[in-house]
C-alpha cells in the first residue's frame, strides 16, 4: 500500500504546532501575568520556572515553519505574504523577550526595562500568534496559485478577536503553570490570577467557536449538519467537562490539575481547527495535496525526520525530566 506523503506530513506539521502552543504557550504566559505578581522576588521565582525550557520549547516553531516551507511550499508561498505583518511582530516579541531572559539578570538600573521587555514581548508575540490563526480561519483569497488578497487583509474584527483570545488563553497557561511549578506567595498568585484568565478563555473560545462556522459554509455543515454532527459532537462536549475539570481544579487549590486541564483545553480547540480546515491547508481552497511538495522530496525529508524528531522529543522530555519539581525562591536556572 502507497503511502499518503502529503498526510503524513500535514500531520507532522500539524503536531509540531500544536506542540510549540501547549509548551510555548506557558512561557508566553508567564510573561503576560509578570507585571501582576507583587515583587522582583515573586518575578524572579516566575522567570525561573520557564527559564530552562522556553528557548527548546521555540525549537517546535522552527519544525513547523520550516516544515511548512520544505513540504508545502505553495502554502508557504500564500501565506506569507498574507500575514507578513504579523509574521514580523511576532518575531520580533519572541527576539525581545528572548533578549530579556538573560540581560534582566545582568543589569540592576535597567531591570525594569526588561521587565517590560520580557511582558512587551510576550503580549505581542502572543497577540500576533492569534491574528495569524484568524486570518487563515476566515479565508486567503488565492488565484493562480498566488496570494491575490491586500496587504491589510490579516486585519479584521475576527483575526482581532482571535488576537486577544491566544492572548488570554496564554496567560491561563501561566498562571495555571505557576501553580503547577512554585509555592507560597507566587503560587497564591497563580490561583488568583488564573480565575479571570479562565472565564476569559472560556468566553474567548465561545465567541471564536460561535463565530468560526459563519465563515465559510463548508465549516457551518460540518458542525452543524448530520452525519457530521455526530463525529464532531465529541470535542464540545469534551471541551465543557474539561471546563469543569479546570474550575474543580483551582476550587481545591490542585497543584496539576489546572495546568493539565487548561492544556488540554488548547488541544480540543486545536482538534477542532482540524476538523473544520481538512482537507484544506489554505481555507478555502488549497487542499493538502495541492500544496504538498513532489513524493521524492516528501520521501526524503521524511527520513531525515525520522531520525531528528526522536532526538528533538528525547531532549525536550530529559529537559522538562532534569528541571521538574517547584521552584523556590534563592533557587532557579541562573
Amino acid at each position: 500500500m502507497e503511502l499518503d506523503l502529503a498526510l503524513i506530513w500535514a500531520l507532522l506539521i500539524a503536531t509540531a504546532v500544536l506542540l510549540y502552543v501547549v509548551l510555548d504557550g506557558f512561557d508566553l504566559g508567564v510573561g503576560l501575568v509578570f507585571p501582576f505578581l507583587s515583587d522582583e522576588e515573586e518575578r524572579d521565582v516566575a522567570m525561573n520556572s520557564v527559564a530552562p525550557v522556553w528557548d527548546g520549547n521555540e525549537t517546535w516553531l522552527v519544525l513547523g515553519g520550516g516544515g511548512l516551507f520544505a513540504v508545502f511550499p505553495l502554502a508557504y508561498a500564500v501565506v506569507m505574504p498574507a500575514v507578513y505583518a504579523p509574521v514580523t511582530a511576532m518575531l520580533l516579541g519572541l527576539v525581545f523577550r528572548g533578549v530579556a531572559f538573560e540581560f534582566r539578570w545582568k543589569t540592576v538600573r535597567w531591570k525594569r526595562v526588561w521587565d517590560w521587555s520580557f511582558t512587551l514581548g510576550s503580549l505581542v508575540a502572543a497577540v500576533a500568534q492569534g491574528i495569524i490563526l484568524g486570518a487563515l480561519v476566515q479565508g486567503i483569497e488565492v488565484e493562480n496559485r498566488a496570494y491575490a488578497g491586500g496587504w491589510w487583509d490579516w486585519l479584521t474584527p475576527f483575526s482581532l478577536l482571535c488576537g486577544v483570545a491566544v492572548a488570554i488563553g496564554y496567560a491561563l497557561l501561566g498562571a495555571t503553570w505557576l501553580i503547577m511549578k512554585t509555592e507560597g506567595g507566587v503560587q497564591d498568585h497563580g490561583f488568583r490570577l488564573a480565575w479571570p484568565a479562565a472565564i476569559g478563555t472560556v468566553a474567548m473560545v465561545g465567541a471564536v467557536s460561535l463565530w468560526t462556522p459563519f465563515l465559510d459554509p463548508v465549516f457551518m455543515e460540518r458542525w452543524f449538519s448530520t452525519p457530521g454532527l455526530f463525529l464532531t459532537a465529541p470535542v464540545p462536549i469534551l471541551t465543557g467537562l474539561t471546563v469543569l475539570s479546570l474550575i474543580w481544579g483551582l476550587l481545591r487549590r490542585r497543584d496539576y490539575q489546572p495546568f493539565i486541564s487548561a492544556q488540554i483545553l488548547f488541544v480540543l480547540c486545536f482538534v477542532g481547527l482540524g476538523i473544520s480546515f481538512y482537507p484544506n491547508i489554505v481555507p478555502p481552497s488549497i487542499s493538502i495535496w495541492d500544496a504538498a511538495a513532489p513524493d521524492e522530496s516528501l520521501g526524503f525529508l521524511l527520513v531525515g525526520t525520522a531520525v531528528l524528531l526522536p532526538i528533538i522529543l528525547a531532549y525536550t522530555i530529559y529537559a522538562y525530566s532534569v528541571f521538574r519539581g517547584k521552584v523556590r525562591a534563592g533557587e532557579g536556572y541562573h
